[in-house]
């Protein structure tokens, strides 16, 4: 698998399970948790989209797999390990010297942090 493919579906799997949480949300502090996902999977799959774009524009069509799903009911932990992932193969998708493309995994990686703060700290 190409790694490009891996981030880009890494973080279709993270928009896909943030809006399964977010449609799941009950209990106290129960709109903060669901305004926060909601925010996320709309942001985060607009970060795909511009990834694949720029990529394709300066390589080639990348091929996207279809990721197993992360079995994890806490969307705190799901998030975390999507983050860790991105943050594992982002130097192996795209070179580190491509900072137009580099900038734009920042903006992926700032959209999982902004959640994870929400998603920690807001009731």
């Amino acid at each position: 698998m190409e790694m490009i493919g891996r981030l880009v579906g890494t973080l279709f799997l993270a928009r896909e399970y943030a809006h399964r949480a977010h449609l799941r949300v009950t209990g106290p502090g129960s709109y903060a948790k669901h305004a926060a996902l909601g925010e996320f999977y709309t942001a985060i799959i607009d970060n795909a989209d511009s990834l694949t774009e720029a990529y394709q524009g300066r390589h080639d069509i990348i091929d996207i797999p279809y990721l197993d799903m992360i079995d994890e009911e806490d969307p705190v932990k799901a998030l975390e390990q999507l983050l860790d992932d991105v943050e594992k193969i982002r130097y192996d998708a795209i070179d580190k010297k491509d900072s137009a493309l580099q900038n734009i995994v920042d903006e992926s990686v700032a959209t999982f942090l902004s959640a994870l703060y929400k998603l920690r700290k807001l009731k």
